[in-house]
């Protein structure tokens, strides 16, 4: 192998999880999630035009998990200090009190991060990836790196499942379905798009989004106030999607861009190939 694996490593579960395509669901499942925090996603609303910029808002955040998980230590720690720059010009104002608050706050910080985290277990092992209860601690400790890379402590981030559920129980009181969370509701259910393509958004992106959102937890659909499938059927239809997609050549599906896997294995070795069984090394 080369001499710069990155931050992660492809010893880490991180490496091996965030090479399979149930990660698209996860980061929309992120995306209902997150914005059940008013105060984190005022500030995304009041600092883009989210409904025009949404799929670059997605697309940013992907990039940003390629880049940390598979790039270089240099890459992932240059797109972690951009990210803090650009978090640290922005603020947001809370139209009730009129208090005005970065949105660099550790509070908020933390909870995007948490979000993130919870969504791309729990989609991924519910889908069928093989990951034990052990392997999924050692991913959300893994994550500490990422939590620092957008400006948290590491020592105040959740190193494990139980902490990461605590955290849950903690922030709840917090959590409300308020204007900002339904326009991504919306948005999510109805993304603008070319009127011919209106037939396939709603054919297969509207799928992705339901399935998404049935994904999320109980407390979350209660403040949504769409009900869900049952867990039983919303397990089944994670597992046949999973498997659906993974029957795509890991080689086409990483043809895309920007390719952050093809180019860690051409800097590191065809052995740096993320894959699912090598969860347990």
């Amino acid at each position: 192998m080369g001499d710069d694996p990155g931050l992660f490593t492809p010893n880490s579960v991180t490496w091996q999880m965030h090479g399979d395509p149930m990660m698209w669901i996860a980061g929309v499942r992120a995306l209902y999630l997150q914005a059940l925090h008013p105060r984190a996603v005022r500030g995304v609303m009041q600092n883009s035009d989210f409904r025009r910029d949404a799929w670059g808002r997605l697309m940013r955040t992907a990039n940003f998990v390629g880049t940390t998980t598979y790039g270089t230590t240099e890459a992932a720690e240059r797109a972690g200090a951009r990210v803090r720059k650009i978090h640290s010009m922005l603020t947001a104002t809370d139209p009730d009190t009129g208090e005005r608050y970065g949105v660099d706050e550790p509070g908020l910080l933390l909870w995007v991060h948490c979000a993130e985290i919870d969504s791309y277990l729990h989609v991924l092992r519910r889908s069928g990836f093989p990951l034990t209860d052990a392997q999924a601690d050692r991913y959300t400790a893994e994550h500490r790196v990422s939590a620092r890379l957008v400006g948290l402590d590491p020592q105040t981030v959740p190193a494990s499942r139980a902490e990461l559920a605590a955290y849950f129980d903690r922030v709840r009181p917090e959590l409300a379905a308020g204007p900002e969370a339904r326009a991504v509701d919306d948005f999510l259910l109805h993304p603008p798009t070319h009127p011919l393509l209106i037939p396939a958004r709603e054919v297969l992106w509207r799928r992705v989004a339901q399935l998404a959102y049935a994904a999320l937890p109980p407390y979350a659909h209660q403040l949504y106030g769409r009900p869900a499938p049952a867990p039983a059927v919303v397990t089944r239809r994670l597992r046949a999607t999973g498997a659906l997609l993974r029957r795509v050549p890991a080689r086409v599906r990483w043809q895309l861009p920007p390719k952050h896997i093809l180019r860690a294995m051409a800097r590191l070795g065809p052995e740096a190939r993320p894959a699912p069984y090598k969860v347990g090394r």
